[in-house]
């Protein structure tokens, strides 16, 4: 059905543009009304009538949402309708950029992981129970001052207990794992608030080793994205061809 959209000069009702792409009229309503396709002509009866133009700008509109997301896709859109050609590069170029950071953010995890080796959920000892220590020990045991583990603390890095009886702060080995982890990223030049989230995949992994599944799905992730952006701007050049073809 989309090809025969395609290829006919004829003009396209609602029903013919919707069901090309298995969606409903309103739905194509509300994609001109976002100004994602072109504004339709009108019969004299007030009906709206399309073209294979608006199916092409369609198309590639569907083709750039796995890659930007739904924002972005409807600006990169709105931007090439109203003649803003190079807002909507820029856009693109904003998403490329994100993608690549998000590829610079997992390798840091994966570098940060692989330095840490074998014994990190139990190492350094020092406080009551295995493998808990105090923050003068974990701190040089890190090569940082105390009160570098305090500001981690703040930041929500790192999550000790305290001693009932003396309120010291306690490091068990989830802790000492997370401070570890922090420690290699900073060293790595990322920031607190971009390490935090990165920790908080650590624990809900439930520790290092579960953690290795999610960043292979991450790597995934991150795959599918760089190829269905490859498969928008297919999509997307394909519209601008046909839309300055006179």
């Amino acid at each position: 059905m989309g090809r025969n959209l395609q290829s006919s000069g004829r003009l396209l009702r609602p029903v013919d543009l919707a069901r090309g792409h298995g969606l409903s009229t309103q739905a194509v309503r509300n994609y001109e009304a976002a100004g994602i396709l072109p504004a339709a002509a009108r019969t004299p009866h007030g009906y709206r009538t399309y073209t294979p133009l608006h199916a092409k700008a369609l198309g590639a509109f569907l083709a750039l949402l796995p890659g930007h997301g739904h924002p972005t896709a409807t600006a990169i859109m709105r931007a090439v309708n109203e003649g803003a050609v190079e807002e909507a590069f820029r856009l693109i170029d904003e998403s490329h950029a994100q993608l690549l950071d998000d590829r610079r953010t997992l390798q840091a995890v994966e570098s940060a992981l692989r330095d840490l080796g074998p014994g990190t959920e139990t190492e350094p000892e020092g406080a009551s129970g295995t493998g808990d220590t105090f923050v003068g020990p974990l701190a040089a045991k890190l090569g940082i001052r105390p009160a570098t583990l305090r500001t981690w603390e703040r930041a929500g890095l790192v999550r000790p207990r305290r001693d009932p009886r003396t309120g010291y702060r306690v490091y068990d080995a989830a802790a000492v794992r997370d401070a570890r982890l922090a420690h290699q990223l900073r060293r790595g030049g990322y920031l607190l608030e971009q390490i935090a989230p990165l920790i908080e995949h650590v624990r809900s992994a439930g520790g290092l080793e579960p953690l290795d599944a999610a960043l292979h799905d991450w790597q995934a992730r991150l795959s599918a994205r760089a190829r269905a952006m490859l498969t928008g701007a297919a999509e997307l050049e394909s519209y601008l061809r046909e839309r300055d073809t006179p």
